[in-house]
């Protein structure tokens, strides 16, 4: 019963992750009822974005279509040496943040999970290999996500790295409990992480 073009709205809005009926609706309502120079600009943005960005040759990561290679991999500071790999382009921000890293970076492109579809050959680990000789890499740090297709992914590429480069560091980033969070609320991974990786004080 809705006008058409509220209604296209609301199930465009939809096929956006988390985003239910009812928050779809909402979306839709407060885009209609406030200024529409906020529907343009939000418009305009999407049009643009396939065609205004694109994957780094080298580390998969994400870049201004006019760009030739991520500035993860050729400013003058990226030590090449070594390599932290992630599952998706996002999450090389999450680690920028903490201005704690300096080497270079790679994409996978998911994780292994079968019931997906998703398989080795479909990530980026050929293109891996090829960097490690290229750029003489002394390490590779696995920072996959704490899932089971995460952890499925690092022990391939653990077993993986140390097969064919036996003398490359691999080293995976450390887990256990954050900060803030009570042990009786923490899950049994992330509370068997926290005790095989516990510290001397």
């Amino acid at each position: 019963m809705l006008p058409q073009a509220l209604s296209d709205a609301i199930e465009a809005l939809g096929h956006l992750p988390g985003v239910g009926a009812r928050t779809a609706e909402r979306y839709a309502y407060y885009l209609f009822k406030n200024n529409p120079r906020i529907s343009t600009d939000i418009a305009s943005t999407l049009v643009n974005l396939h065609s205004g960005v694109k994957s780094c040759p080298v580390t998969f990561a994400l870049i201004d279509i006019d760009k030739d290679v991520s500035e993860f991999y050729s400013a003058a500071n990226r030590d090449k040496s070594t390599i932290l790999v992630v599952e998706e382009p996002l999450d090389i921000y999450a680690i920028e943040q903490t201005k704690q890293f300096h080497g270079t970076y790679h994409v996978l492109g998911g994780a292994i999970s079968p019931i997906d579809g998703i398989s080795p050959d479909q990530l980026h680990i050929k293109e891996l290999l090829s960097r490690i000789t290229s750029d003489n890499v002394k390490e590779v740090i696995i920072a996959t996500n704490p899932s089971v297709e995460g952890e499925s992914t690092a022990l391939l590429l653990q077993k993986t790295l140390h097969d064919q480069f036996p003398t490359v560091k691999v080293t995976r980033l450390a887990r256990g409990l954050p900060l803030g969070v009570d042990l009786s609320y923490a899950d049994q991974i992330t509370l068997s992480a926290a005790l095989e990786n516990r510290t001397d004080l």
